[in-house]
């Protein structure tokens, strides 16, 4: 029999198994940090975690709230200033991968995390880029991770605030020093890579239960999918023990317990 799991403990687990053990992640807050720390906690014991405030090979106990959180620092190896984070370990191109989420994404796989609606009268004003627009170029690739919704998936983001192939899928053509850009997108319904030629999103896997019309549905543009559609893999019970476990230890600490 399968096991139960909820739609975000799938997305979760998959997001976690697209990182391989030895690499450097750059990870932002959020539901990429909590994949990379599962990763950490399963298959990956040696992927070393890169948090912006300049954590180096940090092992949280517990998932930390933001970049600040003490938790980081203290499980860290070493903690170097902000400025060496950026321009020594990234953009000297020790970052294999960076691990982002976002409030928009279109289907060129830009970032919005700046405003909704029109730039001088904004619906609403979100957090701003951090260090993702550093983190997507110069990485060597970038993975995303969020939930599938009509609301964060659109044809064109209202404000590109981090590169995934620009507005034409042509933004990284022919520009020296710059990483891959993303190469797989996560989400609570599937997963998503990059044409290969027009760099636009496309589904390479569906997670159970879920049909293309559900994604089709949940996506604010004319989604395309695989000619050999594959169905992603089910979490273990072991990938399913070590995430809620971990989820439950922050919980309580945040919750003062």
């Amino acid at each position: 029999m399968s096991l139960e799991y909820t739609s975000s403990e799938m997305m979760s687990v998959t997001a976690a198994r697209a990182l391989e053990n030895g690499m450097t992640c750059f990870v932002g807050i959020g539901l990429p940090s909590e994949a990379a720390n599962l990763a950490r906690l399963t298959h990956a014991p040696d992927v070393v975690l890169i948090y912006e405030s300049g954590t180096l090979q940090t092992k949280p106990d517990i998932l930390p709230l933001s970049i600040g959180d003490g938790e980081l620092c203290e499980s860290a190896l070493t903690t170097v200033s902000v400025p060496e984070m950026f321009r020594y370990w990234l953009q000297g191109g020790k970052v294999d991968v960076g691990f982002l989420g976002t409030a928009q994404i279109d289907r060129f796989a830009n970032l919005n995390t700046t405003l909704i609606g029109d730039y001088k009268a904004p619906k609403v004003r979100l957090p701003g880029g951090g260090g993702a627009p550093e983190i997507a170029t110069n990485a060597g690739e970038v993975f995303i991770t969020l939930k599938h919704s009509k609301r964060a998936f659109v044809k064109d983001v209202d404000f590109v605030t981090t590169l995934g192939f620009g507005r034409d899928g042509k933004g990284r053509d022919n520009v020296p020093n710059i990483g891959k850009g993303p190469t797989r997108v996560i989400t609570d319904l599937c997963v998503m890579k990059p044409d290969s030629e027009t760099k636009e999103l496309v589904v390479v896997s569906l997670h159970r239960g879920v049909s293309r019309e559900d994604v089709i549905e949940a996506t604010g543009w004319e989604i395309r999918f695989a000619e050999q559609l594959e169905s992603t893999p089910e979490p273990s019970e072991n990938e399913l023990t070590i995430l809620r476990e971990l989820k439950a230890r922050t919980e309580r600490a945040h919750a003062g317990a």
